[in-house]
């Protein structure tokens, strides 16, 4: 079953808890309830919202991540529960112990996945699109030699030409809608790798002391061009900034058709299966890792 994403954003409610459901209310009165069971995601922009610990705490037991969103309508920060796994101890285990080769070798998939993502997102016609599929092959275990940041400088000049686009995460716009789809997207796969038993802190590549999420952010990377595409259709659609509408049509992803080994899902159910995969991949049970890619 598809988790529910839950948006607060137009008006604000007081969030609680009434046998294990999760409480709306408007002026002390209860106008809606969901049951937490049912949900993946809680995503909170009004300002005005408040919660009690019961209803976080019941939200962290039915394994769903609430994001906490800034002053400018980004995500600020993630409320993930913690993993109350069979093996998690184990699987913490097998993350630190990771050979490097294992992590450079399952980097360069990650990497080939996004290169040829991005080349799908660009017109059949577009030159940028068999540059793009021609740097597949150079991407070596580790991309000792950053591929992928030569594959970004061709796809962002062919992405959306006709918007004069240029990418700068701090700018408005559709710049905006690009770091909201991506933090939404970051958010579900974390939640994915905390209920795989994994912390989200241990990346295969990137590593950072200060960031608690390196290995979803390394996950998300062949996921963005599909972020990229839905805000680009929404830009030619209309939206420019980040309204109610837009954040909605964004959240959607989550619910995305995706492929995986011939069978389709959700988004954001597959990414589960993503991380199964990546468990056997530490055990050395598997030697790949299985992405899914969005359905046409």
């Amino acid at each position: 079953m598809i988790k529910r994403t839950v948006e607060i954003s137009q008006e604000p409610f007081h969030l609680g808890l009434r046998h294990k459901q999760l409480t709306f209310k408007r002026e002390g009165a209860v106008v809606h309830t969901i049951p937490c069971e049912e949900i993946g995601v809680v995503v909170i922009d009004h300002p005005g919202t408040t919660y009690t610990h019961a209803a976080l705490r019941q939200l962290a037991a039915s394994d769903a991540a609430v994001v906490i969103c800034g002053a400018n309508h980004l995500p600020a920060a993630i409320l993930l529960p913690l993993a109350d796994h069979s093996e998690v101890v184990w699987r913490l285990v097998e993350q630190i112990e990771a050979p490097k080769p294992l992590c450079k070798r399952l980097w360069r998939q990650i990497v080939r996945a996004k290169i040829d993502a991005q080349a799908s997102v660009l017109p059949d016609d577009c030159p940028g699109r068999q540059k793009l599929k021609s740097l597949i092959p150079l991407v070596k275990p580790g991309d000792a030699a950053n591929v992928e940041a030569r594959a970004a400088k061709t796809y962002w000049q062919f992405w959306y030409p006709e918007a004069g686009f240029r990418r700068d995460a701090d700018s408005d716009g559709v710049n905006a809608l690009l770091n909201y789809g991506y933090a939404i997207a970051r958010a579900a796969i974390a939640r994915a790798i905390v209920s795989a038993g994994l912390t989200p802190a241990l990346g295969l590549h990137h590593r950072n002391r200060s960031n608690p999420f390196c290995l979803a952010d390394d996950l998300i990377e062949p996921f963005r061009p599909m972020v990229d595409e839905r805000v680009r259709e929404l830009h030619r659609q209309g939206y420019d900034s980040l309204t109610q509408e837009c954040k909605g049509e964004l959240l959607k992803l989550l619910a995305r058709q995706t492929s995986l080994d011939g069978e389709k899902g959700p988004f954001m159910v597959q990414l589960h299966r993503m991380l199964g995969s990546l468990v056997r991949c530490l055990r050395k049970k598997q030697t790949s890792l299985e992405i899914p890619v969005p359905c046409e």
